[in-house]
């Protein structure tokens, strides 16, 4: 009868336990205040489990370039998530390959505003080809396609 209990009040305390659940990840995204589909960027990413905060600014450009991605690679919002930064419409199975595989770069973007990217309305008309963000300086390199 005592190992009946244990064994009951074991199974209890797994029950009331119950599963280990992850806390999101926080994830800043920085938008310019006109822009819709960095308000589409930002629902991807809450439909994904990311918890994001929407910070719309008139230096979109600068947090960018500070952040290490050139000007010629920059997206249409900038989000950091976990230390790394994520520029443009980068679909959420890249940022996770970024985020388990954390390589030492300063982040990834997907650079412009690509149709039928996260976010963006219209089909997929090409591969998305997202880059390397460097922290050396070095040039970037393709991180991921899709």
């Amino acid at each position: 009868m005592n190992r009946t209990i244990r064994f009951v009040s074991l199974t209890a305390f797994i029950a009331l336990a119950g599963p280990a659940v992850a806390e999101p990840l926080q994830a800043t995204l920085y938008k310019n205040p006109q822009c819709g589909c960095c308000e589409g960027y930002a629902a991807y990413l809450r439909d994904n489990g990311f918890n994001v905060e929407v910070k719309p600014t008139n230096d979109l450009a600068e947090i960018s370039r500070k952040a290490g991605v050139p000007e010629g690679m920059q997206g249409c919002h900038t989000t950091f998530i976990d230390g790394y930064v994520i520029d443009g419409h980068v679909p959420v199975n890249v940022v996770r390959k970024l985020l388990t595989e954390r390589p030492p770069i300063a982040g990834i973007t997907l650079p412009g505003m690509p149709m039928g990217s996260p976010g963006m309305s219209g089909t997929k008309t090409e591969k998305f080809v997202i880059y390397t963000v460097p922290k050396d300086g070095k040039a970037p390199s393709v991180y991921a396609e899709e």
